[in-house]
């Protein structure tokens, strides 16, 4: 029975001292692109990582791309703790992209961000652009394999903010116009003879 016990426990052992490893590893990673991040003046997006850092799971795995918005753009924005890990992973490609790889795609590219239906259009003209926002300091994270762009301001979508959520004024108007739909006087104006 003991070494029953033993042959199951030991495999057990190696499996979680393994993936204590790799949560080492990944943190390793980390902390190589933070202080590159931190050498090229990113101190704004290095504290947004440091925050959600200690988060358990929060963070994607190492092999990511980050498009980093200046300290400059980030102090502009309206952050708060509940939207800020949707802010990074609108900022992160599940992917380590170096510059010269995305200079090849194709105008029009749609690349993932890693927020669950998030796509970022890829625009080569006149400079690399994700959605709207320009890459200004191309391959800042170079010691690790973690890899990040500074660009020119904070990725937004049609409609949504830089947190992934609609502005205030947005979402106001649709509560109105889904409301407007409803509305039984406005289906009886529509159908009355006067229309």
């Amino acid at each position: 029975m003991a070494a029953l016990c033993f042959m199951i426990l030991v495999p057990l052992f190696f499996v979680v001292a393994e993936s204590q490893s790799t949560n080492k590893l990944n943190q390793t990673e980390l902390r190589a692109a933070m202080a590159d991040m931190r050498a090229k003046s990113y101190h704004g997006f290095v504290i947004l990582l440091k925050i959600l850092e200690k988060s358990p799971n929060s963070l994607p795995s190492s092999d990511v791309t980050f498009l980093m918005p200046d300290d400059d753009q980030l102090s502009a924005l309206e952050l708060n703790l509940d939207h800020l890990l949707n802010f990074i992973l609108i900022h992160t490609i599940p992917s380590p992209l170096i510059f010269n790889n995305m200079l090849h795609f194709p105008n029009g590219t749609l690349v993932p961000s890693s927020m669950p239906g998030k796509m970022i259009s890829v625009t080569n003209d006149h400079g690399l652009f994700f959605n709207s926002a320009r890459i200004v300091s191309p391959n800042v994270c170079v010691n690790s394999t973690i890899r990040c762009h500074g660009i020119s301001s904070a990725i937004s979508f049609d409609g949504l903010d830089s947190n992934g959520d609609a502005p205030p004024d947005s979402m106001d108007s649709q509560k109105m116009h889904a409301q407007a739909k409803r509305s039984p006087a406005i289906h009886l104006k529509r159908n009355s003879p006067l229309s």
